[in-house]
C-alpha cells in the first residue's frame, strides 16, 4: 500500500511507487491544491465498497466518514428525467422513499453501471468521488456528511482515496444539503 500526504504542494510518499490512475484523479488534487486546502492522498488495493474502503485505509478514519457518491436518476411527475448524485456517509444508506417525497419525484433509481460510466468518462462503480459538479450533476449531500470535521472518498479511481475538510468539500462542490438518510 501506497500512502501519500499532500499539505498544500508538499509530498510525503511511504511505501511502493505509484500505479497508472484515473486522470480525474489529479483533477480533484490540482482543484484542492489550487485553492490551498488541506488533503490526505492515499493509493490502495482497489475497493468497490465503503466497508472494504475502511478497512484498509488509516485507523484516524472511520467508516462514518466516508463519502459515498451515489448517482441516481430522478423521475417527475411531469415525466422528465435527469441524473443528480446523492453523498450520504459510509456508514448510512440512503431513504428511497423519504428522499423520493422531499424532492417530489415520482421515481428514483440508481444508475446502471453503464450509465456510470458514460457519465463519468470511464470511472466505474465503487471510485465515483462525490464530485458531481464535474460531470455538470446537481449534488445532493446528507447533511449528517457535515457532522464530521473531514470526509474520505474514493477520487476517480478505487485505487485512490483522498480526505479533505468538509468546510472545504461544501467550498468546492456546493452541495444542496439535505436529509438523504
Amino acid at each position: 500500500m501506497s500512502t501519500y500526504s499532500f499539505v498544500v504542494g508538499r509530498v510525503l510518499k511511504l511505501g511502493m511507487g505509484t500505479t497508472q490512475i484515473h486522470p480525474l484523479v489529479n483533477k480533484i488534487r490540482v482543484l484542492i491544491e489550487q485553492n490551498s486546502m488541506w488533503f490526505d492522498y492515499m493509493e490502495h488495493e482497489p475497493v468497490r465498497t465503503s466497508q472494504e474502503a475502511a478497512k484498509i485505509r488509516p485507523d484516524k478514519y472511520t467508516l462514518a466518514q466516508g463519502a459515498k457518491a451515489l448517482i441516481v436518476r430522478i423521475k417527475e411527475y411531469g415525466g422528465k428525467k435527469y441524473f443528480a448524485m446523492f453523498v450520504v456517509p459510509g456508514n448510512l444508506k440512503f431513504n428511497y422513499e423519504s428522499t423520493k417525497e422531499l424532492l417530489n419525484a415520482k421515481d428514483i433509481r440508481f444508475a446502471t453501471e453503464m450509465e456510470v460510466t458514460e457519465i463519468t468518462n470511464g470511472i466505474k462503480v465503487g471510485g465515483v468521488p462525490p464530485f458531481g459538479n464535474l460531470f455538470e450533476l446537481p449534488v445532493f449531500a446528507d447533511t449528517k456528511i457535515f457532522e464530521n470535521e473531514t470526509i474520505i472518498f474514493n477520487a476517480g479511481d478505487k485505487k485512490v482515496s483522498i480526505a479533505i475538510r468538509t468546510d472545504d468539500y461544501k467550498t468546492l462542490v456546493n452541495p444542496q444539503v439535505i436529509r438523504l438518510t
